[in-house]
């Protein structure tokens, strides 16, 4: 009896962290942090997070050229990196399209008009270090590295919601 009790006391503790992971997942991957990590940029050099990453915050968006919700949220997105250029907020596109695809990658960006560099993941390495599992993803990052948001998906009025999560963050409030 006593050994269960014991026991019992391990495992309980235990589920409801699982139970949270579960039903939250959000919240655990949004306290996260992004390590230095490295890709190639359009041009096939290699190019270090902490060489683009901004001086306040860095938004970081996952996308693939296939990607329809991708391609809908691109121009909002070009839009807030002109609006916030002057802010110490820099934006990195990560493209995560196979290696298959990824002659498509130079002329697409073109295209969308994106002036914020973009670099490759092909092998979505990066993308699952930052235990990111669907695109589009959207990832704001303070100056201290933490993820402070992630926005997964997109639909016509989300960048409304992450215009204000930046602009929360410059402020410094954290409500």
């Amino acid at each position: 009896m006593q050994a269960e009790t014991n026991i019992s006391k391990i495992v309980r503790p235990a589920l409801y962290i699982m139970v949270i992971l579960i039903v939250f997942p959000g919240m655990s991957r949004a306290r996260g942090k992004v390590h230095d990590f490295s890709l190639k940029g359009l041009d096939n050099r290699q190019v270090y997070f902490s060489d683009l990453k901004g001086e306040k915050l860095t938004v970081i968006d996952f996308w693939a050229t296939w990607c329809q919700p991708c391609i809908r949220s691109i121009p909002a997105l070009v839009e807030m990196s002109d609006d916030f250029a002057g802010q110490g907020v820099n934006f990195i596109g990560i493209s995560v399209d196979s290696p298959r695809n990824m002659a498509k990658v130079k002329p697409f960006t073109r295209s969308m008009g994106i002036r914020y560099p973009i670099l490759l993941d092909p092998s979505g390495e990066t993308m699952g270090d930052l235990n990111v599992t669907a695109v589009p993803t959207l990832l704001i990052v303070g100056d201290d590295d933490r993820i402070l948001y992630m926005h997964e998906g997109f639909s016509m009025g989300d960048e409304g919601e992450i215009r204000m999560e930046l602009e929360k963050h410059l402020s410094g409030s954290s409500e």
